[in-house]
């Protein structure tokens, strides 16, 4: 029982601090979020809630400047301020800003905002365990590899949801009528907007290339639709 006190701990402060954090997320979420009313997009939007027998989908522009989109914890959509504005200076069309929405809806219906407290918890105790065990065999080193190990697999996992997310997408956005070339378009342009990250090795990041996203959409556009692959 003493043995599995530091991994029984390490599950109880990754459950902890991960509900700390959804909680500060929320508020600041709150504290810095108005409601998406631009009528082109609602229109975009309406389309989609249609092709999923809803009667909207709420989304959310979070004052930030950073180009991004997010799922929160508790469901709700979000697009930062930032992706806005390129929008609105025509750098990114509706139909793009509607594919980042729609990927965020998949974040949710997948359940992926829900498990990451799963995920994070067993990641923490299994790094405990890992650096436990290294660290009688490599004093002093073993918690750098326990560390480098877990890093490793948190970005696999999170490359994962991501094309997950994308495949969810697509096939909302084909059954919306507006189809995958506005997602496929979006990627192209996506490392330019954000910057950076294209230097990063594939295993290490969280979300994966553009190229490599781009090629799994157009997969399964062959798989459902029968469609030539580019």
């Amino acid at each position: 029982m003493l043995q599995l006190t530091p991994i029984l701990f390490a599950l109880a402060y990754a459950v902890v601090i991960y509900w700390f954090s959804a909680a500060r997320t929320r508020r600041e979420l709150d504290a810095k979020s108005t409601d998406l009313t631009d009528p082109g997009l609602l229109r975009l939007t309406g389309r989609m809630a249609r092709a999923l027998d809803l009667d909207r989908i709420r989304v959310h522009i979070y004052e930030i400047d950073p180009v991004n989109g997010l799922a929160a914890p508790d469901g709700r959509i979000f697009i930062t301020r930032g992706f806005y504005n390129r929008y609105r200076r025509g750098e990114v069309t509706g139909e793009e800003l509607a594919s980042v929405i729609a990927h965020e809806l998949g974040h949710v219906a997948l359940g992926h905002s829900r498990r990451r407290m799963i995920d994070f918890s067993g990641q923490n105790a299994v790094r405990v365990a890992m650096a436990t065990i290294l660290n009688r065999f490599l004093p002093g080193v073993g918690p750098l590899i326990a560390n480098g190990l877990m890093t490793l697999l948190a970005a696999r996992i999170s490359r994962s949801d991501e094309y997950e997310a994308d495949a969810y997408a697509s096939a909302l956005l084909i059954r919306a009528g507006i189809g995958t070339e506005p997602q496929k378009s979006l990627f192209d342009k996506l490392e330019r907007l954000v910057g950076g990250g294209a230097g990063a090795p594939a295993w290490l990041m969280s979300h994966p290339r553009s190229a490599d996203r781009i090629r799994a959409i157009e997969a399964n556009e062959a798989r459902w639709l029968g469609a030539p692959r580019g």
